[in-house]
């Protein structure tokens, strides 16, 4: 082993480590909100180090991928991803600055720490080290913006890799896992609703069309379907939640509770198991809504119902005996893999053709919640496992 790699008994990472966490943290990158500030600290960083970053940006001209190649070689090179964005703090109880990190008891407090600004900072940190070692593939830097709303950004990423005829040997997703390599996680799909029916007076129900009363028809036969995955579906206890989910998280209508409401919209989404149809699902909902419909237009012939797929990303399905598997294990010292329910950007790369495993710092237990933290010693071993990068036994060229 390369003897500069802390030692695994190390409970805390470089200094250097610790003040790129803390400068990203201070970016507040809510996903409604530009990550502009951080994509272009670092697209700076990186140019101090000589590296020339490619920024994609999305229509707004507000947001950006950042994408980086450190280094040359003669082989196809390694990802390692991440996304920039993190979840809203309002309405959470934070005993601490989210956007400020605080170190208390060997834990980072902060919005981002796990999920997932501690593997970028981590990354962006050994990048002096990753260009004065002599590698033989390039390392390539790629953060992404708007994966929490549905993974949005890294598939334009993923068309510029394939636009420039990229086709690296493998990617490592750094979400947080405990620095245990994950092979597999469920699809995430999410999908709207949109029903507009008739205003009335309340006490003239009979002449309105009730959008809620309509949506809410909807929505608990989306439960049904769910029941029914819970019930018959065919189990994998690799994941925590060994079957297909649905449900509804969002729903807005109604103006006032003396009127009949002329609309509603909710959001719903299917976490499909590896191999499962979303498409299949979600035109077994609108096929229920479309026998609503008839009813509606006899009162309303204006009345309608449309949906909206929002967002997708498939599920990651790699193999325990792919070579990227094997090179995360080698990396985390970790020989166990697993599968998790959440999703994640991996199976994007994978269904564009690029072998990809999932492993970063933190548990995705603290990830979207209050007083979000790492452990500091998380920290570290992704750090070791970085630096084994730069061990010429377990280098690149094993993939």
């Amino acid at each position: 082993m390369n003897s500069t790699v802390p030692s695994p008994a190390s409970l805390h990472p470089s200094p250097e480590i610790i003040t790129m966490i803390e400068r990203l943290i201070a970016f507040p990158t809510v996903s409604r909100d530009s990550n502009l500030g951080l994509i272009e600290w670092t697209r700076d960083y990186l140019a101090g180090l000589g590296v020339t970053s490619r920024l994609t940006y999305d229509a707004s001209g507000k947001k950006a991928n950042l994408f980086a190649t450190l280094g040359q070689g003669k082989k196809p090179g390694l990802i390692l991803s991440g996304h920039t964005d993190v979840v809203p703090v309002e309405g959470q109880a934070w005993d601490t600055d989210p956007f400020k990190a605080t170190i208390k008891d060997g834990l980072l407090y902060g919005r981002g720490s796990a999920d997932m600004k501690g593997y970028i900072a981590t990354a962006l940190a050994m990048a002096p080290k990753f260009l004065a070692a002599d590698m033989d593939a390039p390392l390539h830097f790629a953060l992404s913006y708007d994966e929490e709303v549905g993974c949005i950004g890294v598939q334009g990423l993923i068309k510029d890799l394939q636009e420039l005829g990229l086709t690296p040997a493998g990617c490592i997703v750094g979400e947080p896992t405990s620095m245990q390599p994950i092979i597999a996680h469920k699809g995430t799909n999410r999908f709207r609703c949109c029903i507009t029916g008739r205003e009335a007076h309340s006490s003239y129900t009979t002449l309105g069309v009730n959008a809620i009363e309509y949506a809410a028809r909807i929505i608990v036969y989306i439960r049904q379907m769910a029941d029914r995955f819970a019930q018959l579906e065919t189990r994998d206890y690799g994941f925590t939640v060994p079957y297909t989910t649905m449900q509804t998280g969002l729903i807005h209508g109604g103006l006032a509770s003396n009127i009949v409401p002329k609309e509603c919209v909710f959001d719903f989404e299917a976490r499909t198991m590896p191999g499962v149809d979303a498409g299949v699902l979600y035109q077994e909902v609108q096929d229920f809504a479309a026998k609503l419909l008839p009813e509606m237009q006899l009162v309303e012939p204006n009345a309608k119902i449309a949906f909206e797929w929002l967002a997708s990303a498939p599920g990651l399905n790699t193999k325990e005996h792919d070579a990227i598997v094997q090179l995360a294990a080698s990396l985390s010292r970790n020989k166990t893999t697993g599968a998790v329910s959440y999703g994640t950007e991996a199976g994007l790369f994978q269904r564009a053709g690029i072998p990809t495993v999932v492993c970063g710092p933190g548990n995705i237990e603290q990830a979207h919640r209050p007083n979000e933290f790492v452990a500091l010693e998380q920290i570290a071993q992704c750090e070791a496992f970085m630096m084994r990068l730069l061990d010429p036994v377990i280098s690149l060229s094993q993939k």
